[in-house]
């Protein structure tokens, strides 16, 4: 069984920031932790110019770039739908923990980011039992779920690993 933890909001809301840092303090803790990031928008990893992005600009559905420090394998979807979160994480090798940003509809546990700057700040806590928990930078109304201050990555990581069965 995977063990997946999402973290959503709306556009900066925190989500990023929030990711990166709990990234940082579950690996402190000593756990394997990988990440799946939703994009909305077009985005490339590659260069133009570079081998890899003439490979796929030559038409390749799928190039894998390969060092001695890391790998990377990009998936042109030339009018396939795009995946779903399951075939992402089917697709990821083993890790104690998935941190999973975005992806606001799946069913998988989240903490919902808010922020006093984000231009929507429309609680998703009402229309999704998936969520969880609040991490704000603002006094928030949890609505009976645990608010956590946006910052406290210490108290945020604790609470992560409780609902997801992380044990030593």
């Amino acid at each position: 069984m995977r063990r997946v933890f999402g973290i959503t909001g709306w556009k900066n809301s925190g989500k990023t920031t929030l990711t990166e840092k709990l990234v940082a303090e579950l690996v402190r803790r000593g756990w394997k932790v990988s990440t799946v990031k939703h994009a909305h928008h077009d985005f490339d990893i590659d260069k133009p110019g570079a081998d890899s992005f003439r490979h796929r600009q030559a038409g390749a559905t799928e190039v894998a770039v390969v060092s001695g420090r890391r790998w990377a394998l990009m998936h042109e979807l030339r009018g396939e739908d795009e995946p779903t979160l399951d075939t992402i994480l089917s697709r990821l090798g083993s890790s104690d923990i998935v941190l999973v940003e975005g992806y606001k509809r799946e069913a998988h546990k989240k903490i919902e980011t808010r922020r006093l700057e984000a231009k929507d700040r429309t609680p998703l806590a009402a229309g999704d039992p998936n969520i969880v928990a609040i991490a704000a930078d603002f006094a928030a109304d949890g609505q009976g779920l645990p608010v956590f201050d946006l910052d406290d990555v210490k108290s945020i990581a604790d609470f992560v690993e409780g609902v997801s069965g992380l044990k030593r």
